[in-house]
């Protein structure tokens, strides 16, 4: 089958990038410490990294490392040490946002691929770019549909855009509020994301600005400015006023698969270099056979009987909600938090595993029933979710256990001692 349209997945440890592999990833992104918009999370130490790219070329998958953020003077240095150790490991590109790093990158013969901080929203752009070496282009998340197919016309460079995950309010994530607030650049990797806090807009003569709609002000009328209220919608809940103004909903364009292909872009780029295995492994697997049902030729047959089901994954693990971002329209809906449908609750710790009769030995400090769903997460394991059919001890079929033993699971697929193991529970389950 000729391959349409690459699926790129992010990786923030080991048991996240197996995860991408095991689940129909054709690439990989990861950071390195020190050198990536994700300096929060755990990422890759220079020593891993060669691990890293073995692990995803003996899968036939590609590897990216992000070395995305803003390059100051005092980096060059440190910048030009990193460029020769990535190209000893075989990654097959870099993705930078600075000129310098594009250079260096340059000097040191590593593909490029310019990142979304970047904002690159026209093909002149690209044509500078191409002279430069780079080979791929991540366009600004504040690109329309129609938008990203009038560049794509007009260049031969590869296109890759963001189709699931987390939306920054600034413009390609460019924002100070972080850094103004805590001393802490989103520039440099190190967003404490204080845009996802209720906030409030209050003037200096204490009058509040209270949101519950999309604010669609009347041309020929001139605003009362002493008694602002916003339009309510129909959509909306007209009771419940919105404080996560700064929060938008994340993106997912599971359902535009065609037209984001046909528009011309090569690559599909999930968000989440901050996220758990668990949600690189789900959302990898739900874009995966959506884009094999397109390729197969069978969408328009397929996809709504595989819609509900793909939606229904995708909401078990962490999301905000969902919304199309700036592909259709100017974003204008917000989210509270977390609206995944379920959580993950740490219950175990795999002891051991016989592969002959596909049974794992799970040391629990948890309680846990027939039918219920467990996560088992590890370095080579990746993340395996499945529901418990079988169970035993010391040979016998139970169909409940208390915490505090070890206890035996019908596990089809090799899993390794020390993986951890987590129970999914319904969120109404908690409450």
């Amino acid at each position: 089958m000729v391959k349409i349209v690459e699926l790129l997945s992010p990786a923030r440890d080991m048991a996240s990038l197996t995860s991408a592999i095991k689940n129909g990833a054709d690439s990989v992104y990861i950071g390195v410490q020190g050198y990536n918009m994700r300096a929060n999370v755990a990422n890759f130490s220079t020593n891993e990294l060669t691990k890293a790219v073995k692990t995803c070329h003996d899968a036939n998958v590609k590897l990216y490392v992000c070395t995305n953020t803003t390059v100051k003077e005092r980096d060059l240095k440190e910048l030009r040490e990193l460029m020769p150790i990535i190209k000893s490991s075989g990654a097959d590109a870099v993705i930078v946002s600075d000129l310098g790093a594009l250079n260096i990158a340059a000097q040191n013969q590593i593909p490029v691929h310019m990142s979304v901080q970047a904002n690159i929203s026209n093909s002149e752009a690209l044509k500078i770019l191409q002279k430069l070496g780079v080979s791929r282009v991540i366009l600004s998340r504040e690109n329309t549909l129609k938008e990203i197919k009038e560049i794509a016309k007009n260049t031969n460079m590869e296109i890759e855009v963001f189709v699931h995950g987390s939306m920054c309010v600034a413009i390609s994530g460019r924002c100070f509020l972080s850094s103004h607030l805590y001393n802490r650049s989103a520039n440099c990797g190190e967003c404490l994301q204080p845009c996802r806090k209720e906030w409030k807009i209050i003037s200096e003569d204490g009058e509040e600005l209270i949101i519950t709609g999309a604010y669609e002000p009347d041309q020929n009328k001139t605003p009362d400015k002493t008694n602002f209220k916003p339009k309510t919608t129909e959509l909306e809940d007209k009771t419940s006023d919105r404080t996560h103004i700064l929060s938008p909903k994340d993106l997912c364009m599971l359902e535009y698969i065609p037209q984001l292909i046909e528009a011309g872009v090569k690559v599909f780029k999930i968000e989440g270099r901050a996220k758990p295995a668990d949600y690189v492994a789900t959302v990898t697997r739900v874009y995966r056979e959506a884009i094999n049902i397109y390729n197969n030729g069978m969408w328009n047959l397929q996809k709504q009987e595989n819609i509900e089901k793909w939606e229904k994954d995708i909401t078990k693990v962490f999301n905000r909600g969902f919304d199309t971002g700036f592909f259709y329209k100017t974003p204008n809906e917000t989210s509270s938090s977390n609206q995944a449908t379920s959580i993950k609750r740490d219950i175990g710790m795999i002891v051991n595993y016989y592969q002959k009769v596909e049974a794992a030995e799970i040391r629990l400090w948890e309680n846990l029933e027939l039918g219920e769903e467990i996560i088992i997460q590890g370095n080579k394991t990746g993340s395996i979710a499945m529901k418990v059919e079988s169970m035993q001890v010391k040979g016998k079929n139970i169909e409940k256990i208390s915490k505090g033993q070890n206890v035996a699971v019908h596990v089809k697929e090799k899993v390794r001692p020390n993986d951890a193991v987590y129970k999914r529970i319904i969120k109404d389950e908690t409450t």
